[in-house]
């Protein structure tokens, strides 16, 4: 599966992602994205969701910069600036395991 993801819809104003973990829990495949602008930016999502929901598209596409990173993670940004990020655990054979 590949490893770098474009949004088509911004999350938190951002649409560059990485795939950095996958488990497998009762048959049901979870994946963690992470942002590649900010790792502070980061979702759960499904294999299913992020396969067939037209969401996504695999690899990062080039788009112009006010379409990649946009107004709204500026105020995002902003609004949270003084929250605790949860920490990303990474399993050991994910390709971003640097440990």
């Amino acid at each position: 599966m590949e490893n770098f993801w474009t949004s088509n819809k911004t999350i938190n104003g951002l649409r560059h992602f990485v795939l950095v973990n996958e488990t497998r829990e009762k048959g049901k495949i979870t994946l963690l994205m992470v942002s590649v602008i900010d790792s502070e930016i980061y979702l759960k999502t499904t294999y299913e969701e992020l396969m067939n929901s037209g969401n996504w598209q695999e690899g990062w596409i080039n788009l112009p910069k006010l379409q990649s990173i946009t107004e709204e993670y500026v105020k995002y940004k902003f609004i949270n600036k003084e929250e605790e990020i949860d920490e990303i655990f990474i399993n050991e054979d994910s390709l971003f395991n640097i440990s």
